[in-house]
């Protein structure tokens, strides 16, 4: 049994993630899995949210691009521990989500982060990357079926694009739920542009992207 209560293991894995001590983070990911802690627990409070603080250093930037590639490794060093051990969805993928930064963006930190959301929840993630040309959207969610979009602006300059591409994906496929996100976008933007859902924070995302869902059946269900 590990000495470290869980509030000190979920610490040091977001301290590990923030300062890049990759063996920090190992070891206190095998703790919280030899003390059965819950590991999706132990990914959102600790990793992620060490994740979310370094988003924040490299927007004011104290952290650049180096910096950022080692927290992600360590990171990924406690993902690849934990994982393992949250617990499968019964029948395969909860739903299907395609994902990207907008055309003419290359900031993908806090889109990465939505993403490893996703897939640790359960969810089949379709990375489009980041600088994602409009029609990509359209075309990958046509391609996958999938049941959410979710874009990432981090200029107030590209964000106007995902205005565009709501209103191709939605004339193609009005069922599709939108989730946007990034520094620029707020609620009200969301609303404006006819997105379906907003994150906020990384951590917000998948609960906001299982609502869309619940309220997308419910509208199946009435239409039947």
């Amino acid at each position: 049994m590990s000495n470290n209560s869980k509030e000190q293991l979920v610490e040091l894995l977001k301290d590990g993630v923030i300062n890049f001590k990759d063996d920090q983070v190992k070891d206190a990911a095998q703790k919280a899995v030899d003390a059965g802690y819950p590991a999706l627990e132990m990914i959102m409070e600790g990793l992620a949210a060490g994740m979310e603080v370094v988003g924040d250093l490299y927007e004011r930037q104290e952290y650049f691009v180096p910096e950022v590639l080692m927290c992600a490794d360590a990171l990924y060093g406690g993902l690849d521990i934990l994982r393992p051990h949250v617990p499968k969805q019964e029948g395969g993928a909860i739903a299907q989500v395609v994902i990207g930064s907008i055309q003419g963006d290359v900031h993908d930190i806090g889109k990465n982060l939505v993403k490893m959301m996703f897939d640790v929840a359960g969810w089949m993630v379709h990375d489009l990357g980041r600088d994602v040309p409009l029609e990509s959207f359209v075309k990958e969610q046509m391609r996958t079926d999938a049941e959410v979009v979710a874009m990432s602006a981090m200029m107030t300059t590209t964000m106007l694009g995902m205005k565009k591409v709501i209103k191709m994906i939605k004339e193609k496929n009005p069922n599709v739920a939108i989730m946007l996100g990034g520094a620029p976008v707020t609620q009200d933007v969301a609303k404006l542009f006819g997105a379906d859902g907003y994150a906020e924070s990384a951590g917000n995302a998948v609960q906001e992207g299982i609502k869309m869902i619940s309220r997308l059946r419910e509208y199946e269900k009435k239409k039947a």
